[in-house]
C-alpha cells in the first residue's frame, strides 16, 4: 500500500506511467485481499488508457516470492518485468530491462544511488549487492554491505517462467517469509543466466512518509498519463 501514497496523486500513478512510457501494455499489480482503494483507483476512479490493469491477490504476506507466484497466471509463458510499487526507476533501466528476452537484473550503482535518488548510504547496506562477471551476467548476490564497486539490486529484474520453479523451492527465510533473492540465488544455483545492466542513475524510494517532500520535489512536473 506504499505506492498509494499521495503525493498530489497516487505515487503509482507515476509508477504506470513510467512503465508506459518505456512501452509496457499490461500490468499486474499483486495486491492483498483487502486492498479494495488499489481496485477502486484503477478501476472506477480513473480508467488507464496506455496500460491495462490486471490484478493478482497474495492471500497472505508470506513474502516477495510468493507474490511473484501470485502472477504466475498473468505471466503465462512470457518474459516478465518485477518491480516494487515503492520505488520510482529511472524510464531508462526500465526500458532497457524491457528489451532483455531472458532473465536481467537492473545493477545501480552505489555512488549513484546515494547522489541521485533518497537513499543513505546506510540504507544501502540492507540491499542486496551483484557480484558481475566479466561477460556481464550476475555471479553473486550478496550482502550490501560488499565492496563499493558492486552493483546494488533495488529488485528491478526481468524473468522467464523459471522463476516459478525457483520461488516454489526456496525455504522460507529466518523472518519467515519466502525471499524473491533467494529464488535467484536458486535459479543461480541451477545454471540459470542473469544479464546485469549498469545504471549510473538514482531511484526514488518511497519506503516511508519521510520520503514524500523529497519524492514529490523531485517528480514535480512529470507529466503523468497511463
Amino acid at each position: 500500500m506504499k505506492g498509494m501514497i499521495p503525493i498530489g496523486r497516487p505515487f503509482l500513478d507515476y509508477l504506470l506511467a513510467a512503465l508506459a512510457d518505456a512501452g509496457c501494455r499490461d500490468v499486474c499489480l499483486i495486491v492483498g485481499p483487502e486492498h479494495h482503494a488499489v481496485r477502486e483507483r484503477y478501476t472506477r476512479e480513473v480508467i488507464p488508457r496506455r496500460v491495462r490493469v490486471h490484478f493478482a491477490v497474495q492471500p497472505e504476506p508470506r513474502g516477495t516470492a510468493d507474490a511473484v507466484l501470485a502472477a504466475e497466471p498473468f505471466a503465462g509463458t512470457d518474459v516478465f518485468l518485477v518491480m516494487n510499487s515503492d520505488n520510482y526507476y529511472p524510464i531508462e533501466s526500465l526500458r532497457a530491462l524491457r528489451a532483455l528476452q531472458g532473465c536481467g537484473m537492473a545493477g545501480f550503482e552505489r555512488a549513484s544511488l546515494v547522489r541521485e535518488g533518497n537513499l543513505a548510504a546506510e540504507r544501502l547496506a540492507t540491499f542486496p549487492a551483484a557480484r558481475v562477471g566479466p561477460d556481464g551476467d550476475l555471479r553473486e548476490l550478496a550482502d550490501g554491505t560488499r565492496a563499493a564497486e558492486d552493483l546494488i539490486s533495488m529488485n528491478l529484474w526481468t524473468f522467464t517462467p523459471a522463476i516459478f520453479g525457483a520461488c516454489r523451492a526456496v525455504a522460507p527465510s529466518r523472518g519467515g517469509e519466502l525471499e524473491l533473492t533467494d529464488a535467484v540465488r536458486w535459479l543461480l544455483a541451477h545454471g540459470e543466466r542473469f544479464d546485469v545492466i549498469p545504471f549510473r542513475v538514482g531511484v526514488l524510494d518511497m519506503t516511508s512518509r519521510a520520503d514524500v517532500a523529497f519524492v514529490a520535489e523531485r517528480l514535480r512536473g512529470v507529466e503523468v498519463v497511463f
